[in-house]
């Protein structure tokens, strides 16, 4: 913290007087501003690593500030000093995007550590990058339920980082020391899920030569993350909630059951209430998983972590082979604008890729191919004619179409019969039911479907 650099915006000469002398004994580097509209002028001349601006100030308040400086620098944290009067203009600040606020009269002591605390949110050290008031929001929920042994529902479109977040879940509580165990639901084949899951003994099935431990017994002491728990068959499902109710896993072919002391946490890219209704998910194993729900919203509803994400990205790929690159203002503004259909995943992919591209000092627009022409506020930058490219993602373009159709006509065949379109196709039924949830959430619509 020592000598960062703080915009301190005060319309009180005497007062803005007195907090830059307390913030230049905590060695701070400071600069000033009577109000808005001069703490722009600064900003545009100054780099800081923290705006601290009183709310009521004409002719540009502090509130009016903080919405300027959040279409141009959503990662700059910022800290409102309001009076009692107007507390609720600093909450509805907070739901704006600042960072935090102080409540005049304070002692030096708590605005030094609102401070601190505002800067130090923007660690590039560890994986959790929290600075948008939506994200710090439920941050601060998965650190408050870390230190029990509740299960947790994490729910959110794909990409959004819930697996990064049920690992800092599992960091923080007791069980930290002991194995974290994660498994994808959805990428394993529905006949070796569960043998997978509870393990197996030998001659348990063809092939099983020898008895193997599941990633519940893997997991004993500590944390397993069940993955996309959506995508799991209503027959496992059954199973998967006895082990929830009893504590205790029986391998697949063995006649004893095995005690478990495991935390549970789960997660979802689906509404699993609404598949609840479709008669595709089991309502009691549903609410066994969400004792404690947390959803974390899209990036595109959290734009203050674009940028720190951004470089938190370019930090970890660079990881000294290489110095890391700035991210121009035309770079900055591209990404906040962008509308990030594939959420924190496709923004990491978005910075290897830039990495790459990046010929200088500074990771420039023309440096970033977006993955999708999706932009909701902005135009997409213009891309080096690359014609192999362009085949490559026309090619793949026309086999998801071609896949789609493909479904989409075996389900009018099958009159809506999962199983019936599944052997149509000559895939699983779980294969199929994936398929169909990616056509969904691109918003194809489908046929009638019955459960089986």
């Amino acid at each position: 913290m020592t000598n960062a650099s703080i915009l301190l915006v005060e319309d009180d000469t005497a007062l803005r007087g007195a907090l830059a002398q307390t913030l230049s004994l905590a060695d701070f580097e400071v600069h000033e501003a009577s109000d808005g509209t001069d703490a722009l002028k600064v900003l545009a001349e100054t780099d800081v690593a923290a705006v601290v601006s009183d709310y009521q100030m004409e002719p540009m308040n502090g509130s009016d500030l903080l919405a300027t400086l959040r279409e141009t620098r959503p990662d700059l944290p910022f800290l409102l000093m309001t009076a009692y009067g107007t507390i609720q203009h600093a909450v509805a600040s907070i739901q704006k995007g600042a960072s935090d606020y102080v409540v005049k009269p304070f002692d030096s002591p708590t605005l030094l550590k609102k401070i601190k605390s505002i800067i130090d949110r923007v660690d590039y050290s560890r994986d959790m990058i929290a600075v948008d008031a939506a994200t710090i929001r439920v941050l601060s929920f998965a650190e408050r339920v870390a230190p029990s042994d509740a299960t947790v529902l994490l729910s959110g479109e794909s990409g959004t980082g819930k697996e990064v977040f049920a690992q800092h879940i599992h960091n923080c509580s007791g069980r930290s020391a002991a194995p974290f165990v994660a498994i994808n639901c959805a990428a394993i084949p529905e006949n070796m899920l569960e043998s997978l899951l509870f393990g197996h003994e030998k001659g348990a099935f063809t092939g099983a030569h020898i008895a193997r431990a599941g990633k519940f017994e893997m997991a004993q002491g500590g944390t397993i993350l069940l993955d996309e728990i959506s995508e799991i068959d209503l027959g496992l499902q059954a199973k998967l909630l006895r082990v929830l109710q009893e504590k205790e896993v029986e391998r697949v072919g063995a006649r004893n059951s095995i005690k478990l002391d495991v935390r549970v946490l789960a997660t979802t890219n689906r509404d699993l209430g609404d598949c609840v209704k479709r008669g595709v998910f089991r309502e009691d194993l549903f609410y066994r998983l969400s004792v404690f729900p947390l959803h974390l919203p899209p990036l595109r509803n959290r734009p203050a972590d674009i940028l720190p994400l951004a470089k938190y990205f370019l930090q970890k790929s660079c990881s000294g082979s290489r110095p890391t690159p700035l991210l121009s203002a035309e770079a900055s503004d591209l990404l906040v604008k962008y509308a990030w259909p594939g959420n924190v995943r496709e923004l990491q992919n978005l910075m290897e890729r830039a990495l790459i591209l990046c010929e200088g000092a500074q990771i420039r627009g023309a440096d970033l191919i977006f993955e999708s022409g999706d932009l909701s506020s902005s135009v997409m930058p213009s891309a080096p004619e690359v014609p192999v490219c362009e085949e490559e993602s026309g090619l793949r373009s026309n086999l998801r179409s071609m896949e789609e159709q493909l479904v989409i006509d075996a389900l009018q065949q099958s009159r809506g019969s999962r199983q019936a379109a599944a052997s149509i196709l000559g895939v699983s039924p779980r294969t199929l039911r994936y398929k169909v949830a990616k056509l969904r959430d691109a918003g194809v619509e489908i046929p009638g479907l019955q459960a089986r």
